[in-house]
């Protein structure tokens, strides 16, 4: 049987990309750019056939399974996580060096793809609106371009790729990876993410936090239900789910110091059936995002409290469920470090863009709380208007591909130098 992620053959691109940087940029090792030049073809058609053919959260095995095949080709020993839906894979250079990890997140969203393109996704309701297609092409090229290196005996230690599933969900994926033992030895880790904002050439490095923290918060409202004739005889839900969703984030807000960036939106609301019947139940359903950590310990029980005082006078019951979800992203200064030198080599000096913290969660964050490292926006801005990360017709500048390629590849190099 053919899986719909074997990749297809041919040059999908227009033009050639030139073997060597132009400008400031400094050459990869080895002739590396050889490598990337021969190879940028097989990547470009691997980006869109992952875009064709995308998975959900926790369903990524297919192409789990197409990963596995390309390292196997690239002369690698990949393994598939215990779910059979994320890879880890090292690349094994001397073996008195340190362990870097590279991370790549798999996972689609649930949008349908109004893109009019060749490699629209064929899967209704599925769509890489967040450039994880772009995520896993860039890692595949880094570990043909590592594993090179490593057969020449010049990878001073050992790299390990990370394939993540489950990005976009809770629980996230990258917890997943900690327990298979995806950070065991591992003295730094860094990732990259897409950045429509940002156009190809230009990458994004802040110390510190560079994304939110994100709580995903459910709340189910009950009552007696009964005619609308006469709600005083029983509990209106839908004004209480009204009050509910209009008060109760302006309020949370008003618990916190301002500059925490404490945000609670509402993105899906759920009341009745007929207009002339008061629905017995009712549902609202949105994330918390909140720039400090302090703040985020405390989010928890400042929002239920809120939402139990807002709910109260309507005599509606309270259900409610706070997921935990992920805490912000810190990057470490020594690893913005490496990840500026890394860029200054790749693209030169101009390469180098300062970015503002985000109010988006990025689960990247748990990998840090157990080691140092950073996690940088990759410019994949098109000419014209860009379009946001999780719209349906997300589209990258696919020049990004080489960028990240030579940029990891780099910085996997400079941070085991540097960790020697």
């Amino acid at each position: 049987m053919t899986s719909a992620l074997t990749l297809p053959t041919g040059n999908l691109l227009a033009a050639p990309w030139p073997e060597t940087p132009s400008g400031p940029a400094q050459p990869l090792p080895f002739e590396l750019d050889r490598l990337l030049a021969d190879r940028l073809p097989d990547l470009i058609a691997t980006r869109r056939r992952l875009h064709q053919h995308p998975e959900l959260s926790g369903e990524e095995f297919e192409t789990a399974a197409m990963i596995v095949r390309e390292l196997t080709a690239a002369g690698l020993r990949p393994r598939l996580l215990p779910k059979g839906n994320g890879v880890i894979c090292d690349i094994d250079g001397r073996p008195d060096g340190p362990v870097i990890a590279l991370r790549a997140d798999i996972d689609a969203l649930p949008l349908t793809d109004s893109k009019d393109v060749p490699y629209r996704s064929t899967v209704d309701g599925v769509c890489h609106a967040c450039g994880h297609d772009v995520h896993t092409t860039v890692m595949l090229g880094v570990g043909t371009l590592l594993a090179q290196l490593a057969s020449l005996g010049e990878l001073p230690g050992r790299v390990r790729l990370i394939f993540q599933p489950a990005e976009e969900i809770l629980p996230c994926g990258s917890l997943e990876v900690i327990e298979a033992g995806g950070l065991d030895d591992v003295v730094q880790i860094f990732a990259l993410h897409c950045d429509p904002n940002l156009p190809v050439g230009r990458i994004g490095l802040r110390v510190g936090p560079i994304t939110a923290a994100a709580d995903n918060v459910t709340v189910r409202l009950s009552g007696p239900g009964g005619h609308t004739a006469r709600p005083h005889l029983t509990v209106d839900l839908v004004g209480a789910l009204g009050r509910l969703i209009t008060e109760v984030p302006s309020l949370v807000s008003r618990r916190v110091p301002a500059n925490s960036g404490l945000l609670l939106v509402f993105g899906h609301a759920t009341a009745g059936t007929r207009n002339n019947v008061i629905p017995s139940e009712a549902y609202a359903s949105g994330t918390l995002r909140v720039m400090d950590r302090d703040t985020w310990e405390l989010a928890p029980k400042i929002v239920t409290q809120v939402i139990r005082d807002v709910v109260a006078p309507t005599g509606a019951t309270v259900d409610l469920e706070y997921l935990r979800g992920r805490p912000p992203v810190c990057n470490d200064s020594q690893a913005i470090g490496v990840l500026t030198a890394a860029t200054t080599a790749a693209l030169g000096p101009e390469g180098v863009a300062e970015t503002p913290q985000s109010m988006g969660g990025e689960d990247f964050s748990w990998y840090l709380e157990y080691v140092p490292g950073a996690l940088a926006r990759l410019g994949v801005g098109r000419s014209g208007p860009n379009v946001d990360l999780h719209r349906a017709s997300f589209d990258v500048d696919e020049r990004a591909i080489p960028v990240g390629v030579r940029l990891m590849v780099l910085t996997a190099l400079r941070a085991l130098a540097a960790a020697r």
